[in-house]
């Protein structure tokens, strides 16, 4: 029988993620799926990466927040003896319902009266055996359980919510040969449509989208319409990609995961608005640094971590000098590294200040497009033993008009392929 426990020891952080990621720094919690609490809250439940080598851990950690800026996180809402892999809840007669799975493919279920925990009365869900399961609460009040990779499946649950009704089981809602259905399935409903969420092999033949498919029935059947927001370029290691989509005081949002340390096993949730189009469709997103908060300010201090699109081996990873901090390291000649978007509030940047810790050595250059090769905007990074941070202050060529938000692109260049120097953070005057 399965054993877990009861997060009784739980206790809670108070951070500040106006933008992406909204994990705190070394915090890497992958598959969101955020629900909209009883008390109006925004609750993310994801799984744990912990180490390299291996997707997830043995407990869960919660994100909420009631205005998707400022985010709470309260550490093991929930531990087990066994791998916990991406779990989902319902918000249910004042109770939380927690659906969680294991190795084995084994499909659990356990409750609480607070969305913090302490989650008890554990039973396992008989019929399911693969993993990802989502709950979908349609508008009469009926309970739908999905679960699946390769093919989808669903079932109505009965009232009790810990067991299925087996005779609406339904296979095949979207699947690998039509649909790009790989795994992590996630329903919601807006209007007369159904839209069943899921990671794709739509592109490049690995899950990093989050692709969707329409429907007028929660068990279909659903039709292909596209993708959502695609993770590809976060990091040189992405493989999958897994999440939600939710409505949160009158706007809609795409929660999904990126990759760190290029490594598949290590991800960190985030957030993006999204629109959609009068048919229903969805108006695919852009990954951004920004996610549901303002736009960057250019005159504050910007930690490299909120980087969004990476190319060559750079990769955001934990400082091993200082535990919690993450950093850009492993840059190599001709590697880059963009935040998209800042804002200049109509002031023409002159200078750019980075914190850099030398390694083999190269040059930084600035600018605001992927090729930047402006008259301004570089300097040199002496080589150094890789211990000691320093910052550099240079000229620049600014954006031309600053009513506008801009991306701003990091170029590394140097004589070695890789490890020039380390980035902690950017800004600008």
């Amino acid at each position: 029988m399965m054993f877990a426990v009861a997060a009784i020891l739980a206790f809670s952080i108070q951070f500040s993620a106006a933008q992406n990621p909204i994990s705190p720094s070394g915090t890497f919690i992958p598959d969101p799926s955020a629900r909209v609490g009883q008390d109006g809250k925004m609750y993310v439940y994801g799984s744990l990466d912990t180490s390299d080598g291996t997707y997830c851990s043995n407990r869960y950690h919660l994100l909420y927040s009631d205005d998707l800026r400022d985010w709470k996180l309260v550490k093991d809402i929930f531990t087990c003896g066994e791998p916990l892999y991406a779990p989902d809840v319902c918000f249910a007669g004042g109770e939380c319902h927690l659906f969680y799975d294991c190795p084995g493919g084994s499909e659990w279920t356990a409750v609480s009266d607070n969305p913090e925990g302490p989650f008890e009365d554990i039973s396992r869900i008989e019929g399911p055996d693969q993993i990802d399961p989502c709950i979908f609460i349609d508008d009469d009040g009926q309970v739908y359980y999905f679960w699946g990779q390769i093919s989808a499946k669903g079932a109505k649950m009965n009232p009790d919510l810990k067991t299925l009704d087996l005779s609406t089981f339904k296979d095949s809602l979207v699947t690998e040969g039509e649909h790009w259905f790989h795994e992590g399935g996630f329903v919601f409903k807006r209007g007369k449509f159904y839209y069943f969420v899921y990671a794709s092999l739509r592109r490049r033949n690995k899950p990093t989208c989050l692709s969707y498919a329409m429907s007028t029935s929660p068990l279909g059947p659903y039709e292909y319409k596209g993708e959502i927001i695609d993770n590809a370029g976060c990091d040189p290691g992405v493989w999958n990609n897994h999440g939600s989509v939710v409505e949160y005081k009158g706007k809609w949002y795409v929660f999904y995961h990126r990759s760190t340390h290029g490594d598949r096993f290590m991800r960190k949730a985030c957030v993006e608005p999204i629109t959609f189009r009068e048919n229903g469709t969805i108006v695919e997103a852009e990954m951004t640094s920004q996610g549901a908060g303002a736009p960057l300010d250019a005159f504050s201090t910007t930690a490299a971590r909120r980087a969004c699109l990476l190319e060559g081996e750079v990769r955001i990873t934990l400082d091993t000098d200082n535990p919690g901090r993450e950093i850009l390291t492993h840059a190599g000649n001709g590697d880059w590294a963009a935040f998209k978007y800042f804002s200049f509030n109509g002031r023409q940047p002159r200078r750019a200040i980075v914190r850099v810790r030398p390694k083999n050595g190269g040059r930084i250059w600035i600018g605001f497009d992927q090729t930047y090769a402006g008259e301004k905007g570089g300097t040199d990074v002496p080589a150094g033993n890789g211990k000691r941070w320093k910052e550099l202050s240079f000229d620049i060529d600014g954006p031309g008009d600053t009513g506008k938000t801009h991306a701003v692109f990091v170029h590394f260049s140097g004589e070695k392929d890789c490890e020039l120097f380390d980035l902690d953070w950017i800004k600008f005057e």
